[in-house]
């Protein structure tokens, strides 16, 4: 089933279950911190935007968020950038998402609301909280694992 031409530009937007664009990039810019600095050395954030193709001073939001939860630090200097100073593991993707601030969910119907929206409201909870029960099935470290196997070269006899 294809879905509607206009689709994929709103998919990101956190119209509560769905992903907005800054925990879509914080998710990026943290497996990129992950990939790229597992030496332990500094990622620079030129590097980050250029290959995950995040503008700029939106990153340097992002990146600044994510250091008040201490899962990343920031080295300065000529030889500086960031560090992820957590394991991949110890974060999911819900925890992301809610230090990032999408929406926790939908509020509840009202009374006095007409009853289709009272039923609408009613669905939406529902797939809000299925989104957010994946969301934390998901470890960071999990994505990145799923790169790297598919990044594996595939042999065929």
């Amino acid at each position: 089933m294809q879905a509607h031409a206009g689709a994929s530009a709103r998919s990101k937007s956190c119209g509560k279950m769905v992903i907005n664009a800054a925990v879509h990039y914080a998710c990026l810019a943290m497996m990129d911190l992950a990939i790229h600095g597992e030496d332990g050395a500094p990622v620079r954030s030129s590097e980050i935007i250029r290959r995950n193709d995040i503008p700029g001073p939106f990153l340097v939001q992002i990146l600044r968020t994510l250091k008040s939860t201490g899962w990343i630090k920031a080295i300065r200097g000529s030889q500086g950038g960031y560090q992820l100073v957590v394991q991949p593991d110890s974060i999911t993707l819900l925890d992301i998402a809610e230090a990032i601030g999408c929406p926790d969910s939908i509020a509840p119907a009202k009374d006095d609301e007409p009853t289709a929206q009272q039923a609408l409201k009613k669905h939406w909870r529902a797939a809000d909280e299925q989104s957010r029960i994946q969301l934390s099935r998901v470890r960071l470290g999990d994505v990145i694992r799923s790169i790297q196997e598919s990044d594996e070269p595939m042999f065929y006899i």
